[in-house]
């Protein structure tokens, strides 16, 4: 296949999930920041641009850029950031080459992979598990309670909206993708679903943290579902690492400096849990100009764990959640979507387990 048709398919996707996500949120630009030497073999990339939520869920690199593990490792590439508000907005910006490389959930990747025919991105690493829930007014009791009732989400096709989605139609409940249905389901941005829930204007939402927490102590409401009891042993990912495919060809030595410092980021958030904590919160209130309550913050940060493992038998599930609620189709394939070469060798030199792919990874 050439670079053009790779191209050409790349943004065949983008328009694609541009569709599929509505319109775009604005992004919030951080400074490029020129990095000191690292070491390692081939050629370096002159510049990466990494896509990231200013969520708890996105911990990792909000406490690797806060702390410099990236700059550390990334030697003479110029890093340069984008906080966006939802998945489907990201992934068009990195199928229509605005970024590089982007921690997102794994609907959203799986629906760009999928929209890019196999072609626009691979994922390389985990990132975080866990940290999203079905908060609901005091009101809601049952899943019977819910029936005639609206829930918001943060927009259609991303992670929360399809985990959502399959669970209640797994309960019995069918939904539509234009928001109807026994059900009524309202995309909105995080914020405006906390004031939706405390006005009485929708029943509640499935939303990542700290969103969830806030729900429940700001909102007053209470947890209807722990996504974390709908799989085995609780795990499944939540936010993983994509890359650019055509990046990830042209760069891999930087792309590997850049899973090597999302693995120094979070050894240093798992053996400093308090002080991570505060950067992690700390840097959200500098890009979201809301400072989180103490009872909020502690009660988000309880509900998620950071892993560099992508827990790929999760995504399989995903995908036959996407295709059951009518966002993905049966004809989907997803061989190839990982690419944890980097990551697996990375793992080994200090000594750790490889990732598994579940058969998912590149030939």
């Amino acid at each position: 296949m050439t670079k053009r048709t790779r191209r050409l398919r790349a943004l065949a996707g983008a328009a694609l999930i541009a569709l599929l996500g509505g319109c775009a949120h604005a992004a919030q630009m951080e400074p490029a920041s020129a990095v000191p030497a690292a070491t390692g073999s081939g050629t370096a990339a002159a510049s990466l641009r990494l896509g990231y939520f200013a969520n708890l869920t996105h911990s990792t690199p909000i406490a690797g850029l806060a702390e410099g593990f990236y700059r550390a490792r990334l030697g003479s590439t110029k890093l340069s950031t984008v906080v966006f508000a939802d998945g489907p907005d990201e992934m068009t910006a990195l199928l229509s080459g605005q970024l590089d490389a982007a921690y997102v959930g794994p609907s959203s990747a799986l629906s760009a992979y999928s929209a890019s025919h196999g072609t626009g991105l691979e994922i390389v690493a985990g990132a975080e598990t866990g940290g999203a829930e079905l908060v609901v007014a005091p009101g809601i009791r049952t899943v019977a309670d819910l029936r005639g009732k609206t829930l918001a989400d943060p927009q259609l096709g991303n992670t929360q909206d399809i985990a959502l989605r399959s669970w209640l139609l797994q309960q019995g409940i069918h939904t539509t993708l234009q928001g109807t249905g026994e059900v009524d389901v309202e995309p909105s941005g995080n914020p405006t679903t906390l004031s939706l829930l405390r006005t009485g204007r929708i029943a509640g939402a499935w939303v990542p943290e700290p969103w969830a927490s806030r729900l429940v102590i700001d909102g007053g409401g209470h947890v209807l579902v722990d996504e974390r009891t709908l799989w085995p042993q609780g795990r499944f990912a939540t936010t993983v690492l994509v890359v650019r495919s055509d990046y990830l060809a042209a760069h891999p030595q930087t792309v590997r400096e850049l899973i090597a410092g999302q693995i120094a980021a979070n050894a240093w958030i798992t053996a400093n849990p308090a002080r991570a904590e505060q950067v992690v919160e700390g840097r959200i209130a500098e890009l979201s100009g809301v400072r989180l309550e103490p009872a909020v913050l502690s009660r988000a940060w309880s509900e998620q764990s950071v892993t560099n493992d992508p827990i790929a038998s999760s995504l399989r599930t995903e995908l036959q959640h996407a295709v059951a609620v009518g966002l993905s189709t049966s004809s989907t394939s997803i061989s190839g979507i990982y690419d944890l070469s980097a990551l697996d060798d990375a793992l080994s030199a200090a000594g750790r387990p490889a990732a598994g792919a579940d058969g998912l990874g590149t030939p």
